[in-house]
Order: structure tokens, then C-alpha cells, then sequence
């Protein structure tokens, strides 16, 4: 098989995503497919893949190898077992080497099987290469905050200490699916597409990289992240200052202070912004009248959540919802 097997070895030098807040984040993140394609290139070849409008890219290298380069001008290589996630959709060139001429993406021809699903087969006939490609969108409170905190690229080796033995067999059950494709196989696609994208931003998270300040180091932070755990996990309840402290354990005023020191913004205007970030996704999705909204959220009253929605967002929700 195009996929060697990985050597394994216990890797002692991660942080751990076993603290509960961090792990309640990547929970709730709800990934929403918009666009899957198997090509099958053969070298000479290069394709422009433009600016995807803050939606996440994924490039898995199934069989062969590929250069990336970024529109910082970074040039990335990747072999099989390999893959790179680019958390805000920004245009890249993939190519079989730095000579190729780059075809703009969608001036390639491609065989489509749903609306959101194609294959194609490219390139001047040499060396192949295979790959999965998605497009993905990132839906919930947690993750609009978390993708505006992720690198442009994120990179993730199946054969990397940190990745373990699974993620190897997803990515081989993968190239298997697209070398032959069975019925059903879109579905197998996308929902292996998706573990592996969660996959690479936990990589991230278990990277010195990630352990700053902001929202990720309040997360990790064993006092605060305990008062965000309880809040992200009840955000009905009617929070306070007072509450939240008590959960953390601290004072009231060093609570307050240590909050906006790691998030740059006081608890009760983070619980308001991140309640209406809830209340977006409601309305998008559609399912719940106004007042359910509202009363999921903790208002007493629509027309009280009306008014804090229309001063955080600037519109009305109704307003919002026919958007």
C-alpha cells in the first residue's frame, strides 16, 4: 500500500487536552462540509486554489508527494501520510514541482457526484499523486473565537509521536476509499474528512504554540477555565461576577482582574458576546421561535434578548435570520 506504516513511540512532551474546558471547546465545534474533491494528478501539474472566504481548507495526501506554497510565499513539501489544514481558507499553489505552470482550480474538469462532492484527473501523465481535499465551515460560539486564534497553516504528520496509531488508519481507510471508491462513499469521505481536521487543530492545541495568552490560555488556566467550564456548559443560568468567582475559587475583584488580564475583556461582556454568538448559530439553523431563543439563553422576556442581540450584533434578530 502507498501508506508505510508508522513507527510509534509514546510521546511525553504534549501538553495534554484531557482538561475538561479545552475539551468541552473542541466538543462543541460543529463542522459543516461545504465542498469534497479525490483528485488524481499526475506530474507536470500545479493548481491555484483561490481565497475560500474564512472557510477551512484541507489537503491529504493519500499517495505521492506535492509542494504547497503559501501566499506568504512559504513552500511546504508533503508526502503521503501527511496533511495540512488551513484554518482561514487562504489561497495556496499545490504542485507537483516549482516549474509547473499553476491552472486555476476551478478551470479544471471535473466529474461531479453530488453538489458537493467531485473527482478529477489532471496533469501531464507522470508521476501521481492523490489527494482528499474539503472545504469545511466551523459553526458554533467556540468556534469563531477558536479559528481566529489558529496559524495560517497547520500541519499534521500521521507518522509525528503526538499523532497516534488511529489516526494513521484513518488516513489509510481514506486513500483506500479514494482509490476505490464503494457505495456510500461520499458519507465515509466527509465524515473521515471532518475527524481529521478536528484531529489537526488538536495537534495545534497541543503545541507550545498554543499555550499564550487569551481565550486558549484562560481555558487552560485551572481557575478560570473551571468558571468558563460551568458557564459554557449552562449559559442559561443567571451568571454573575459573584458565581463565577465562587466556581473559580477566588475573589471577586482577583477573578475580575485575572479574567481580563488573560482575555483581554471583562466576564460579563465575554458571557454576553458568547451568548449571542449562540443565539446567531439558533437563527441560522432556524429550529427555535425567538422566545425559545431567548428563554434557552437566560432571558426572562424576547424582547430583553431582542434588545441585547440588536446592541451586540446591530440588528434586530428577525432581521438576522431573514439574512
Amino acid at each position: 500500500m502507498f501508506l508505510p506504516s508508522p513507527v510509534l513511540q509514546a510521546d511525553e512532551s504534549s501538553p495534554s487536552l484531557d482538561f475538561a474546558p479545552l475539551g468541552d471547546v473542541l466538543h462543541l465545534l460543529r463542522l459543516t462540509g461545504t465542498f469534497y474533491c479525490n483528485p488524481e494528478l499526475s506530474a507536470p501539474w500545479a493548481i491555484d486554489v483561490p481565497d475560500m472566504g474564512e472557510q477551512m481548507v484541507l489537503l491529504v495526501v493519500t499517495e505521492g508527494s506535492c509542494l504547497l506554497q503559501t501566499e506568504h510565499c512559504e513552500t511546504i513539501s508533503l508526502t503521503a501520510g501527511q496533511l495540512v489544514l488551513l484554518p482561514h481558507g487562504k489561497p495556496v499553489v499545490m504542485s507537483s514541482d516549482a516549474e509547473a505552470v499553476a491552472t486555476p482550480l476551478f478551470d479544471i474538469p471535473a466529474i461531479r457526484h453530488s453538489p458537493s462532492y467531485e473527482t478529477m484527473v489532471f496533469g501531464g501523465g507522470g508521476a501521481v499523486t492523490r489527494m482528499t481535499c474539503g472545504v469545511l465551515k466551523l459553526d458554533h460560539a467556540a468556534a469563531e473565537r477558536l479559528q481566529e486564534l489558529l496559524p495560517p497553516v497547520i500541519r499534521l504528520d500521521t507518522f509525528a509521536q503526538h499523532a497516534g496509531p488511529w489516526i494513521y488508519s484513518t488516513l489509510k481507510y481514506l486513500a483506500e476509499e479514494a482509490c476505490n471508491p464503494q457505495p456510500g462513499g461520499e458519507t465515509v469521505l466527509t465524515r473521515l474528512t471532518d475527524i481529521l481536521v478536528v484531529q489537526a487543530i488538536r495537534a495545534w492545541l497541543q503545541s507550545n504554540e498554543a499555550l499564550g495568552t487569551g481565550w486558549l490560555a484562560a481555558l487552560r488556566d485551572p481557575k478560570i477555565g473551571r468558571a468558563l467550564q460551568a458557564f459554557h456548559r449552562a449559559p442559561q443560568e443567571g451568571w454573575t461576577i459573584a458565581r463565577l468567582a465562587e466556581r473559580a475559587g477566588m475573589s471577586r475583584s482577583a477573578f475580575a482582574a485575572r479574567f481580563k488580564q488573560l482575555t483581554g475583556e471583562g466576564a460579563m461582556q465575554y458571557a454576553l458576546h458568547w451568548r449571542m454568538q449562540l443565539a446567531r448559530m439558533d437563527l441560522r439553523e432556524g429550529k427555535r421561535t425567538l422566545a425559545e431563543i431567548a428563554i434557552g439563553l437566560g432571558y426572562e422576556s424576547e424582547a430583553a434578548f431582542t434588545r441585547a442581540f440588536k446592541r451586540i450584533v446591530g440588528t434586530s434578530p428577525g432581521a438576522y435570520r431573514r439574512q
